[in-house]
């Protein structure tokens, strides 16, 4: 196992209600491991050094010209409900604020929940400045089962814009000014406001060995990432990470996986490393990329989800995620490579592939290799209660993530 705990893990979901938070808090990381922060890459890369722009980070451990490339990529942004533009909403004796819905979001679940709301804010300047208030702001009220009486034979029917609009007071409530007051902002030009359930992160079950928080898809990646980054050792390989913002609608942004920050930064680093055109390409046809998302662990209560053979237990390692339609990028080759890895390093691997009637996701691996020319793998830690206001993996899982995400950057 790595030197490293769990309770981090912990510490790091608390202190990240936000992609703007889970960069600040990944750069925090680094700066403690002696990494530096750069704002342009014209100028030399550090040997550890990163790049980060709103809701997206990159850092890197620089190799030799004759190395390869290793990629560790996963993505900052998790499915939630963010504050609209004007969101003041004033009836029937309630204060309400409009929010759009970010993702897949599993709806019921954010339902009779104390909410927080974090974010930034932009001021007149253009300058950004983060916030966070974890205190029991907003709540999206349940119907009362007295006037919802088919409720336990039909199941619960939510109308997306209707049935999700929270409450935050009794009386007239202004956002602008609640802002402007949390954030010490004056000049408030504009903002970004997301809710999150403000139930710490915390270990679960008799024998502590479940874990259960918001966001764990896909922070617990995140996380796992920069550690293994941080407590990795110098090689002829460039160990490149690379954690992505808007993963859950579609990662075509700036600073989604689609975006140019992961192939400005390769290319970078092959400028400096003094490699021309073909050796570039030579280059990655030689690296890898390990795109790491949290993968579907069997639900005790509903098995028949799962393909039986291909079924991820908790506490039981990562799992390597296939997929032929190319949800998934792991080729056979691939799938070769990380087993290697895995069994040569005596950790815990398993498979997860879907159902051809319960068809899957997708990640940033295919998109990554599609934009770079890498192959990729993907793999991710299991979980229950996937895009919840509130997940559960097994506590063991996020260290053996570590150990696996070390030694590939290591191989």
């Amino acid at each position: 196992m790595p030197k490293t705990s769990v309770s981090s893990l912990l510490t790091w979901l608390d202190q990240s209600p936000t992609p703007f938070h889970v960069v600040l808090t990944a750069a925090t990381s680094l700066d403690s491991a002696g990494f530096t922060r750069v704002t342009e890459l014209g100028n030399e890369l550090p040997n550890l050094g990163y790049l980060a722009h709103d809701g997206c980070i990159i850092a890197w451990r620089l190799g030799s010209a004759k190395g390869s490339l290793r990629i560790i990529g996963a993505h900052t942004d998790s499915p939630n409900l963010r504050v609209l533009p004007q969101p003041d909403i004033h009836q029937l004796g309630w204060s309400q604020l409009a929010i759009e819905i970010y993702g897949g979001v599993l709806l019921n679940s954010w339902l009779d929940r104390d909410l927080g709301i974090a974010g930034r804010v932009v001021d007149s300047s253009g300058v950004s400045h983060l916030y966070s208030a974890p205190q029991a702001l907003a709540r999206v009220p349940q119907l009362a089962i007295h006037l919802d009486r088919e409720i336990g034979d039909k199941g619960l029917h939510l109308d997306r814009h209707q049935h999700m609009t929270p409450v935050w007071g009794s009386t007239k409530q202004s956002f602008s000014q609640w802002i402007r007051k949390v954030t010490e902002v004056a000049d408030v030009a504009a903002f970004d406001a997301h809710l999150f359930d403000i139930t710490p992160a915390t270990l679960l079950g008799v024998d502590n060995s479940l874990l259960a928080s918001g966001r764990l898809d896909n922070q617990a990646s995140c996380w796992s990432a920069i550690e293994a980054l941080r407590i990795a050792s110098d090689s002829d390989h460039t160990a490149i990470l690379v954690l992505n913002d808007h993963e859950e609608v579609g990662s075509n942004s700036a600073t989604g996986a689609a975006g140019p920050m992961l192939s400005s930064v390769v290319s970078r680093v092959s400028m400096q490393h003094g490699l021309h055109e073909g050796q570039q390409f030579d280059r990655l046809a030689t690296s890898w990329c390990l795109s790491a998302d949290n993968a579907h662990a069997i639900h005790p209560n509903y098995p028949e989800r799962h393909e039986p053979r291909h079924a991820p237990l908790i506490n039981e390692g990562p799992a390597v995620k296939v997929n032929g339609n190319q949800r998934y990028a792991t080729s056979a080759r691939g799938l070769a490579h990380i087993r290697s890895i895995a069994e040569s390093n005596d950790i815990p691997l398993q498979t997860f592939a879907s159902r051809n009637n319960v068809p899957c996701g997708s990640t940033i691996g295919p998109i990554t290799a599609t934009q770079l020319g890498i192959e990729a793998i993907d793999i991710g830690m299991p979980q229950l209660s996937m895009h919840s206001a509130r997940e559960m993996c097994g506590a063991h899982d996020p260290l053996h993530l570590v150990s696996l995400m070390g030694a590939f950057l290591q191989r």
